[in-house]
């Protein structure tokens, strides 16, 4: 139940479901029932306004009204929410096609009761996660069958409060029929060892390291794809760089490499099948040209941070270089910044987050992570995941660096390159939730991975 579908295919869902026989009638019953019972599981039976509107989720509402009056509920169905202890969003769903008015939404907010919204809340574009207009502040929304993008893009999912799925009896052979593309990002089942294997079967990977003042980065990188189970890990360098790294390290090996010459001859070592450039690697074109050199390898390859950058300004070529072995995985990783600088014409347009990394996908030829509070992952085949597992507390230097070491590590033991992007995703934001500070530094994050 992990597909996240769009209110056109809902409404397609919708038709499909009547066309095999089930009664509008049923349908909204069901959902009516499915509000009423998620309601007295959370609460008690108090003062309850409905807020119904014009189309079929003001019947969804109509419907649950009748449930919950037929247990004992004090219940009115009125534009007058005085009084109410508890309000029900059944004003508008998935089909507004209009800013919802600002008066209105403020009322509602005001109240200062709970409020309950059915499918959506009303005002939120289904696909953005955008509100339409204002848009009402839910403490719960029920929707039926699946969860919408806006259920899981921000501000949507904020806005949604608590969200439940609730089962109204739509055959799963229609969903299966609406060729869904975009899921929400779950745990995934990562690469197992075997029990006559080596270090060799789970991958080397490796990780490019900024200058002596700037190792830290590289160094969580490293120890993140150590951690998820990359059989070894080397992390390539200058001298002086090396020395300070040695000081911080045991089980991670090093390697001098100060050109782009020397990194071609450390990949020729086909036992090396995951390389990380960009943590705090340098911008310029010492960078730019390693990336070219890695590319050509064809190895499994995590472009972030600095190898973004110094990349910007001849995004073309760097796509090119991608593109001439489209077999090989390559995952970039961009926070929205970093976007912006190699897709100005996509960062700046009116589409989703969705569609933005979906477009970037499918133009470079890599997978896209961008990153943020609610990270998509898109690949070039334009399928795509919204993760909703990260707490704020992500938000701290370093963290993007452990990100793109987990997905190197998991590229290393063979993963493709969405599947692991996907699941560096979701480890990360595990990680912190497993730590469960409000604030902490990245490196407290590697003891919490837990493959």
């Amino acid at each position: 139940m992990h597909e996240l579908i769009t209110p056109a295919q809902m409404y397609q869902m919708d038709t499909a479901a009547i066309a095999s026989g089930i009664t509008l009638e049923l349908l909204i019953d069901r959902a009516g029932r499915a509000v009423a019972e998620e309601i007295t599981r959370r609460f008690g039976a108090r003062k309850t306004v409905v807020l119904c509107g014009p189309g079929n989720k003001g019947r969804d509402g109509a419907a649950a009204a009748e449930c919950l009056k037929n247990w004992g509920w004090p219940i009115t169905i009125s534009n007058n929410i005085k009084g109410a202890e508890l309000i029900i969003d059944a004003l508008y769903g998935a089909g507004l096609n209009r800013e919802f008015p600002q008066t209105l939404a403020d009322q509602i907010n005001a109240a200062g009761v709970p409020v309950v919204s059915i499918d959506l809340p009303s005002g939120l574009d289904g696909v953005s996660g955008h509100p339409r207009g204002a848009c009402v502040q839910a403490a719960l929304t029920i929707t039926f069958m699946r969860k919408k993008l806006g259920h899981v893009l921000l501000p949507g999912r904020n806005l949604c409060g608590e969200v439940v799925v609730r089962d109204i009896g739509i055959p799963e052979s229609i969903i299966a029929d609406l060729g869904v593309s975009t899921f929400e990002n779950t745990k995934q089942n990562l690469p197992s060892a075997s029990t006559s294997g080596h270090k060799f079967g789970r991958g080397h990977a490796v990780i490019v390291s900024g200058n002596a003042l700037q190792t830290g980065a590289s160094r969580l990188a490293a120890s993140a794809a150590l951690k998820i189970g990359a059989g070894l890990v080397t992390i390539l360098g200058e001298r002086e760089a090396l020395q300070v790294q040695a000081t911080h390290l045991t089980s991670i090996m090093l390697r001098e490499c100060t050109s782009p010459k020397d990194l071609k001859l450390v990949l020729d070592d086909k036992r090396i099948n995951a390389l990380c450039i960009g943590p705090a690697a340098g911008v310029g074109n010492a960078t730019k040209q390693n990336v070219k050199v890695t590319l050509a390898s064809g190895v499994a390859t995590v472009l972030d941070a600095d190898a973004l950058t110094s990349c910007a300004n001849t995004p073309t070529q760097l796509f090119d270089w991608i593109q001439k072995n489209p077999i090989r995985a390559v995952v970039m990783a961009p926070h929205e910044g970093e976007f912006a600088r190699l897709f100005k014409d996509i960062a700046h347009s009116s589409v989703s987050k969705l569609e933005k990394a979906r477009t970037a996908a499918k133009r470079s030829g890599a997978t896209v992570i961008l990153k943020g509070a609610d990270t998509v992952i898109a690949a070039p085949n334009g399928h795509a995941k919204i993760n909703s597992n990260a707490p704020p507390s992500l938000a701290t230097a370093g963290s993007g660096d452990v990100l793109a070491g987990l997905a190197t590590g998991l590229l290393a033991q063979g993963m493709s390159g969405f599947d692991a992007a996907c699941a560096a995703v979701w480890l990360h934001g595990n990680a912190a939730n497993r730590l469960g500070t409000r604030s902490f530094m990245a490196e407290d994050l590697l003891p919490h991975i837990v493959p």
